[in-house]
């Protein structure tokens, strides 16, 4: 006999399958058809439930009904699915005459309740191929999934060996499905429409004739879409053999599927309407929840999980699912495994949607506990034992204050994108919260501790023990762009010794799948070439780094620079972005600083002005406050509108362009995001993250483009290259790094061992603190600060704080990822956390340049123009983290005239005479401003210095809220922040005093 290679014989290995597991296979033929095309119900089946499952119930509706109960049941059923909808008449079944009819049973947590299993093992699965479901034509759908006779998911097959693929059965449901069939009427019946064949799979939940949208269904390939081999079955058959059997089914319809309300608004922002949308979860979001659901089971609270997910993975409706179903886990005793799920986001959206999202799965409120307010609100909600608390880390530390008004347990803790939350010293107090000390415990420690060593060592090696891993608290981390320290904290060790995502969805997998675009398919860099002149007769010696740096940004904020690009950005907005996305698309400008972005503002709004453009308006979004010669500058000033207004007037029809300084390049979702033009150095998981803006999908959408002035294609690819597909890690950090510091530090003989002990005796000590406890402190710090004056070299000096601040970083690192105890290195930790403080900043000679210079030559030209192609080949390591050698080393200097030349010869090029522009044509934009200029006149620089450094903090913690990771790119990073705080030295005192005589 000939192998049957037609769709049919698809069908029956499916029905096959399904039957052996449990299904019934159901034909719908004859009267029960006709009821189906009526009520697009299997009616018979659905009777025979309702019988069986609830026969006094039955018995009730029947002597009110009499023979007319077939057909009131029917009218009052058909009445609350169209008006409820199928997935919640499922879960919380119809009352009808005062008597409650359940539609369908849900597996029971426990097997120990026979009650529940048995009324579990009531519901009928059914399975039934080639069902016609139309009075209106003779159409038939390849096979129904039914429960308890409701339409769950309808399918149509096809297979490639009758030159057929599962676009076939898209364009079927699109041109052949009618939608307003009653089968096929949003939420009213089937919940889910897939299309199969033997290679791939796609689902929608609403079919809307050509506009319908397919979800891929598929698990992935070696980091790509569709599906790998199967031995002996076809690639798809995880569908029947996983998804649709029985348990599997139940757990959808009852724990996962809901419905997404959206608002729609108009272009001035208000909300019109109100669309509808079915969830039903995607392949890798059932099967991340339901693997850590698992392991969690398996192994109980503890553990770590780091999950990366690609942007469009769908990750706020997987941390919804996964926060439920965590809080409703139960041990073999029935006991909650949590007291509380505890989400740290910064994601608005969650709120609203975990909180829907709860209701529809429970039916009740109060699960979810948002917290808005302050700390003693988050400890409120730990006292209750509220099940899902949604919070923010800034807010975490705070509740350190409150740590003895709740009994500590057991907790979950979810970490939306995994690297901007836990870093350092803020998820050591997370950690130290929750830690799970009873007072019993810490009596008995104190028993221990007298009997067999000091009690400040003990003490120590509690805070170390609570800083680490804890027994009773798991982490979860979603991230798609894991650093090394993420790995180390979150990963699994596999049997390489390496540590590894516990689940993985690839940037390649989003991309190839469609659920976000590739950002590098449309990439173009351009250069700029300059000349600068040297203005005055001197030829004076000045530090060569610090000089190229200042001559770098004169030109970068030089008006003719910002003029040349804007003018760049603004034609290739209006000739090419703005017909995109049928005329809806949008653009952002990344640059370099807040400063930069105040000056672009300018420069966009005089260009549009001046162009008579009344159709592109420019927004920009920049922190606090930015001073420019003497002139204050906001951002709702710049705008006209306030600073939470901004993501919905920049959506709207009114703005197109969008300026930016280190505030909206990562978790700014923009669908309509389509070009983005970088004036500005990105490297690593910052270009990752800042360019992603343009990936989100949305309908019209077909591509993206982006402009770049500073970064090459190269450096790009680089910083792409490793979370292409799976992350991984060179090796681990290896804490023996430590020692290597300490020892670097004890050579400098700073401090004292009797000094350190003295410290931490303060620290650790029962007794109350007092400030007489801060004058002690001083007074033994003072010493090691005058030894640091008196006897280290201005470069050791650099060497030493240098190495300080590493010990600090990487001990507080280490302590996270894993057991490690060592008394005298916490000591010397603690202690270095506080002279850190005290050691006097060293802020080295000042280059002040831009009136020695002038610019002579400038062009931008284009030197890469394409698609920058990310290579295919699995994971991809990062580097640990190491130790780095001390800064500070002793500057070179040489003639200006030198450095101005190596420049020219770096950045210069042929130019013609179209390109020169003198100095004196230049029109500079600078206002005076006389109290700030007498300020910088009446003080020294040491003394200006002081009130500036406070000025500097205050920005740094204004920026903290808006920009996490910008705030700790500021504190980990002592090159990025010196030379933000030398560069606005420089441009406060110096060009305020000069100004000032």
């Amino acid at each position: 006999m000939a192998v049957d290679y037609s769709e049919k014989g698809l069908e029956t290995n499916i029905e096959e399958c399904l039957v052996q597991s449990g299904y019934r296979n159901r034909k719908i033929e004859a009267s029960t058809l006709e009821d189906f095309k009526k009520y697009a119900l299997d009616v018979e089946v659905m009777f025979e439930f309702l019988e069986n499952s609830q026969p006094k119930e039955m018995e009730r509706l029947r002597k009110v009904y009499k023979e007319q109960t077939k057909a009131k049941v029917l009218e009052r059923l058909t009445k609350e699915l169209n008006s409820r909808g199928m997935i919640d008449c499922i879960r919380h079944g119809i009352k009808d005459y005062g008597v409650t009819l359940k539609l369908a049973y849900n597996q029971p947590v426990s097997h120990m309740n026979q009650t529940l299993m048995e009324m579990y093992s009531k519901n009928i699965f059914t399975i039934s191929r080639q069902v016609y479901y139309s009075s209106q034509n003779n159409n038939s759908i390849d096979m129904l999934v039914a429960l308890n006779g409701l339409p769950i998911a309808v399918m149509e097959l096809k297979n490639h060996l009758t030159g057929q693929t599962v676009d076939d059965a898209k364009r079927q449901f699109m041109n052949d499905r009618d939608p307003k069939e009653l089968l096929f009427q949003f939420k009213k019946r089937a919940i889910v429409f897939f299309t199969v064949d033997p290679d791939e799979a796609y689902m929608t939940t609403h079919l809307e004739k050509e506009h319908t949208f397919f979800l891929p269904f598929n698990k992935g390939n070696n980091g790509g879409k569709g599906n790998p081999i199967v031995t002996d079955d076809y690639k798809t058959s995880y569908l029947w053999r996983e998804v649709l059997q029985k348990n599997s089914l139940i757990d959808i319809l009852f724990r996962f599927v809901f419905v997404k309300q959206d608002d729609i608004k108009d272009s001035t922002g208000e909300v019109i309407d109100k669309r509808e949308t079915v969830i039903f979860p995607r392949y890798h979001q059932l099967d991340v929840v339901r693997k850590v659901e698992g392991d969690v089971k398996q192994f109980g609270v503890g553990a770590n999980y780091l999950v990366q997910h690609s942007a469009g993975s769908g990750k706020t409706n997987s941390i919804s699912w996964l926060a439920h179903r965590l809080a409703k886990l139960h041990d073999h005793e029935d006991n909650a495994l949590f007291n509380s799920v505890i989400i740290i986001t910064d994601r608005r959206v969650l709120d609203k949607q975990l909180q829907d999202a709860v209701y529809q799965l429970e039916h009740k409120a109060g699960m979810v506990a948002k917290i808005d307010k302050d700390s003693s609100q988050l400890a409120s909600e730990l006292v209750n034992n509220t099940r899902i608390i949604i919070t923010t880390l800034q807010k975490f530390p705070f509740i350190m204050e409150k740590v003895g008004e709740f009994v500590r347990g057991k907790y979950a803790i979810i970490i939306d994108e995994a690297h901007s939350s836990q870093s350092g010293k803020a998820a050591t107090s997370m950690t130290n919260i929750l830690s799970n000390k009873t007072l019993e415990e810490a009596l008995e420690a104190d028993r221990l501790a007298e009997e067999n060593i000091e009690d400040i060592d003990e003490k120590i090696i509690e805070t170390i023990a609570k800083s680490g891993k804890q027994d009773n608290i798991s982490f979860f981390a979603f991230t798609a762009t894991p650093k090394a320290k993420t790995l180390e904290k979150f990963g699994r060790m596999g049997d390489d010794g390496k540590p590894h995502a516990f689940h993985v969805y690839s940037m390649r997998q989003a991309i190839e799948e469609g659920f976000i675009l590739d950002i590098l398919k449309n990439y173009t860099t351009y250069k700029t070439f300059y000349k600068v002149a040297k203005k005055i007769e001197e030829d004076p010696e000045v530090s060569s780094k610090k000089a190229s740096k200042q001559i770098a940004r004169y030109v970068s904020l030089h008006p003719h620079n910002i003029a040349q690009k804007t003018e760049i950005m603004i034609e290739h907005f209006r000739r090419v972005t703005r017909h995109k996305i049928g005329g809806r698309a949008k653009a952002m400008v990344v640059t370099s600083s807040r400063l930069h972005a105040v000056k672009y503002k300018q420069a966009f709004d005089k260009y549009i002005t001046d162009k008579g453009y009344e159709d592109m308006k420019a927004v920009v979004a920049f922190s606090g406050t930015v001073d420019d010669q003497g002139v204050s500058y906001t951002e709702p000033l710049m705008n006209g509108f306030g600073e939470k207004e901004l993501p919905e007037k920049f959506h709207s029809e009114e703005y197109k362009v969008l300026l930016v300084a280190e505030k909206y390049q990562t978790g700014f979702d923009e669908p309509l995001l389509h070009t983005m033009y970088v004036d500005k150095k990105l490297d690593g998981i910052k270009a990752v993250q800042t360019l992603s803006r343009l990936n989100r999908t949305c309908k019209g959408k077909n591509d993206t483009f982006v402009l770049d002035f500073v970064n090459e294609a190269d450096e790009i690819k680089e910083a792409f290259q490793p979370y292409y597909e799976v992350t991984g890690l060179e090796e681990t950090t290896n804490p023996n790094l430590l020692y290597d510091l300490q020892r670097e530090l004890n050579a400098c003989q700073v401090y004292t061992e009797q000094e350190i002990e003295e410290v931490c005796k303060l620290e650790f000590s029962d007794k109350k603190k007092t400030p007489k406890t801060q004058e002690k402190l001083n007074s033994i710090l003072d010493v090691a600060v005058e030894r640091f004056r008196r006897d280290l070299a201005e470069e050791r000096q650099e060497d030493f704080k240098s190495a300080s601040t590493k010990y600090i970083r990487t001990y507080s690192f280490i302590l996270q990822i894993g057991p490690f105890v060592d008394v005298e290195l916490h000591k010397l930790y603690v202690y270095l956390n506080f002279l850190l403080k005290k050691l006097p900043k060293h802020v080295s000679e000042a280059v002040y340049l831009a009136d020695e210079v002038a610019l002579e030559y400038y062009r931008n030209t284009m030197v890469f123009e394409g698609s920058i192609s990310l290579q295919i080949q699995g994971e991809s390591e990062l580097k640990p983290t190491s130790h780095g050698g001390g800064g500070g080393k002793e500057e070179p200097v040489d003639k200006l005239s030198s450095i101005i030349n190596r420049l020219n010869d770096r950045f210069g090029t042929d130019f013609t005479e179209t390109d020169q522009l003198s100095y004196e044509q230049i029109v500079a934009d600078i206002i005076n401003n006389e109290n700030l200029a007498q300020k910088a006149k009446n003080n020294t620089k040491e003394n200006f210095k002081f009130s500036y450094e406070k000025t500097f903090l205050d920005i740094v913690i204004g920026r903290m809220g808006q920009n996490e990771k910008f705030f700790m790119k500021i504190l980990e990073d002592s090159d990025f922040k010196a030379n933000i705080m030398e560069y606005m030295f420089d441009e406060i005192y110096e060009g305020l005093s000069d100004k000032g005589k």
